[in-house]
């Protein structure tokens, strides 16, 4: 998605604040947070989080101690970063750096910069082609360091359709790539394995891959909703969420992954 598609419209205003404030929401951060503190390296090592909108996964890094760039190219969203910024202590914003580029020219907009750990989540799928952003990605990332890629599951296209009772969608998605998400844009998946390779062949080596989204998605699209407020569901939601994102076959009925590489210290 690139910066225009935010521009003048309540697009940043609900995915900024009503889709991360959801059940569904809290449960996508916080699960991929868990995950990638297993991999990171000890603060403050450097994050560049590209296409990192309002800051959603990379401010909580902040306040555990690292030095963060969110690389965004859409000024309604690093507005939004800015208003999100003031929430974090004096000491944690002087850890924030904002910069407004395009995530396909990102190496060049961080002045060749390289970080000890690159997250790209929820941006593949807006592209038409994943390669020249994976290639950005993997040039951004230093020696030994960490790269975080959440996309969407090609492997789950038809779940929602069919929850949903679109029947002839649901057909028609075990062989489509495509679809439009719940924000109303139009959307690409990938597989775990063709992003695996894409990311083998610039010289990282996949570590291993996590689910995203499977009971909480699945629950709303079935009707159901969660009370986000209900701190005692929702404790227990996100555990079954984090074990299912580490378990087949449960991983891989996720609507989105979550893939782990590391560049090689030489």
């Amino acid at each position: 998605m690139d910066g225009n598609t935010w521009e003048g419209t309540d697009l940043a205003d609900h995915y900024a604040e009503d889709a991360f404030a959801s059940a569904k929401g809290y449960v996508r951060s916080y699960v991929l947070h868990q995950q990638l503190l297993d991999h990171l390296p000890p603060a403050p090592a450097t994050v560049l989080d590209v296409g990192g909108g309002a800051g959603h996964h990379s401010f909580p890094l902040v306040r555990a101690g690292y030095e963060v760039t969110l690389l965004e190219p859409s000024q309604a969203m690093l507005d939004k970063a800015e208003q999100r910024l003031e929430r974090l202590t004096e000491q944690e914003r002087r850890r924030v750096t904002f910069v407004r580029a395009d995530g396909e020219r990102a190496h060049e907009a961080v002045n060749g910069g390289r970080f000890a750990a690159v997250l790209c989540h929820g941006v593949l799928g807006y592209l038409e082609r994943p390669e020249p952003l994976v290639d950005q990605l993997c040039r951004c990332t230093a020696a030994d360091g960490v790269l975080s890629i959440m996309t969407g599951n090609a492997g789950a296209m038809a779940v929602r359709p069919a929850l949903e009772r679109r029947w002839d969608d649901a057909l028609a998605a075990f062989d489509d790539r495509t679809e439009t998400n719940v924000l109303g844009v139009r959307s690409r998946a990938d597989t775990v394995e063709e992003l695996s390779e894409l990311v083998r062949n610039r010289s990282l080596e996949p570590l291993c891959w996590y689910g995203v989204w499977l009971f909480v998605d699945w629950l709303e699209f079935s009707g159901v909703e969660l009370d986000p407020n209900d701190s005692r569901e929702m404790a227990k939601a996100v555990a079954v969420e984090l074990e299912a994102s580490r378990r087949d076959p449960y991983r891989q009925l996720s609507r989105a992954f979550h893939l782990v590489a590391h560049k090689d210290p030489s």
